[in-house]
């Protein structure tokens, strides 16, 4: 193939290490990393990073987006342009919070409908397990869903109500038959209804009402029930330290377990989180300190397998700034365009390279999805890119971001690692935080034979 395209960086991360190269890039796959400064093609575009840092494209794999339904919580649009302004290429939508949820092949069909031609990056989608369609599920991995999502309490959204332990194993059985991935937002019901339940501003009595042992819990019956079933399990999300050890038992035993935490979990601090201060509100919730060093810990060990945002939106309304009632404002925490920045400045601090972040954010959440082509700066996978000047800062300001509502825990905070510039398959779709060009991304589907 003749080559079109030549990035060249004085640090380009490829998964032996950082290192000078040429990426030679032809009809949007990498043909060669060679050594930096060498003859340029003719016909091939040469673009001098200089000391910017190359790194693959970011995979996201939980990002609620959504739409149809509650677009003015977001949008494949707005989502798509931030995720690309933050150096995402490519991300998998969450099945909920749209409507409808991503349930059957034909809800399925009415997300893909929405997106077409209105994505900057590559998009795909989780399935959802539901009580009662357990026979859509093998027809929606069929279509092409990387996994499917269950809740093990109240999802917040009456159209995606969550598993009892009866519909959990059953649902695990059935993915078991053609090997498909279960992943579980994990928090035990009988916990949190046990858990001291008040509303107001102080972010201690809602941290009280979402106890680690939820978690714990949750955890524990489903490494039991993946080891009694050989099915494939995912943990979401993870924000309780104390799980980790029966993680890292679980996949010594060989469990088919694996396990994401997120850029709020690593970044923030429950200490730091003013009382009334919505932005930051999640379930699972924000947890202390030294909660978070154990989570980088287990990062640097192999026990967390990734790092992906779960930014989930919302309008600033239903955040209740107006009252600062944690227990009334929806949950989540918007950051899609700042995960690479957030656990960038955290990582930096703690020792680690940008090696270690791009082997969290790109390769690992595109091993889970069975990405083959994505992740890594490599012959023959995708020319997806992110370009960071790392030690560069910025102030966070809500308005200057791409995703729709300009609200995020993030507001205010300085953080290293400024984004230059974003390439999809060869083709530059950010420059800076500003989208080039028209909406240009692809809807993926699960590779055959993968996850």
């Amino acid at each position: 193939m003749v080559e079109d395209l030549v990035l060249r960086s004085t640090r380009v991360v490829t998964p032996q290490g950082e290192r000078p190269a040429d990426v030679a890039v032809a009809g949007g796959t990498i043909t060669a990393v060679r050594g930096q400064g060498g003859p340029v093609p003719d016909g091939a575009v040469l673009t001098d990073l200089g000391d910017d840092v190359l790194l693959p494209g970011l995979v996201d794999t939980h990002v609620h987006i959504n739409d149809p339904g509650r677009t003015e919580w977001e949008g494949f649009a707005t989502a798509t342009a931030a995720a690309a302004a933050g150096g995402i290429t490519t991300l998998v939508d969450m099945p909920l919070n749209s409507i409808p949820p991503t349930t059957s092949t034909a809800n399925l069909a009415v997300k893909r409908d929405t997106a077409r031609g209105r994505v900057y990056t590559d998009v795909g989608f989780w399935g959802g397990a539901v009580p009662g369609n357990l026979a859509d599920l093998q027809p929606l991995h069929e279509a092409g869903v990387f996994g499917f999502k269950c809740f093990l309490l109240p999802s917040g959204v009456d159209e995606f109500p969550h598993l009892g332990p009866a519909e959990l194993a059953e649902a695990l059985a059935e993915l078991t038959r053609f090997d498909g991935l279960l992943i579980v937002h994990a928090e035990d019901p009988l916990l949190i209804g046990g858990a001291p339940q008040r509303g107001g501003p102080h972010y201690a009595d809602f941290l009280a009402s979402r106890p680690p042992a939820a978690e714990d819990t949750a955890i524990a019956g489903l490494i039991a029930l993946a080891k009694r079933l050989g099915g494939r399990i995912h943990v979401l999300h993870l924000s309780s330290a104390g799980a980790l050890p029966l993680i890292a038992a679980a996949k010594r035993d060989g469990v088919r377990i694996t396990v994401e935490t997120c850029p709020h979990f690593l970044t923030l601090t429950a200490e730091e989180v003013p009382d009334g201060a919505t932005e930051f509100k999640c379930c699972p919730p924000i947890r202390e300190a030294a909660n978070q060093d154990a989570l980088w810990q287990a990062l640097a060990d192999g026990t967390i397998d990734c790092v992906v945002s779960d930014h989930s939106p919302s309008t600033i309304d239903l955040k209740r700034k107006d009252t600062g009632d944690f227990a009334a404002a929806w949950g989540g925490i918007s950051s899609l365009q700042l995960g690479l920045p957030a656990v960038w400045t955290q990582a930096r601090r703690r020792g680690h390279t940008l090696s270690d972040v791009a082997g969290w954010m790109s390769a690992g959440p595109a091993r889970l999805a069975g990405l083959d082509r994505k992740g890594a700066i490599a012959e023959g996978f995708d020319a997806d890119f992110a370009a960071l000047a790392p030690e560069q800062t910025f102030t966070v300001d809500p308005a200057a971001l791409r995703h729709r509502n300009p609200i995020t825990a993030y507001a205010g905070r300085t953080l290293y690692g400024v984004p230059r510039g974003t390439w999809l398959r060869g083709r530059q779709i950010a420059a800076g935080p500003a989208v080039t060009g028209e909406p240009a991304g692809r809807l993926i589907e699960r590779p055959a034979g993968g996850s």
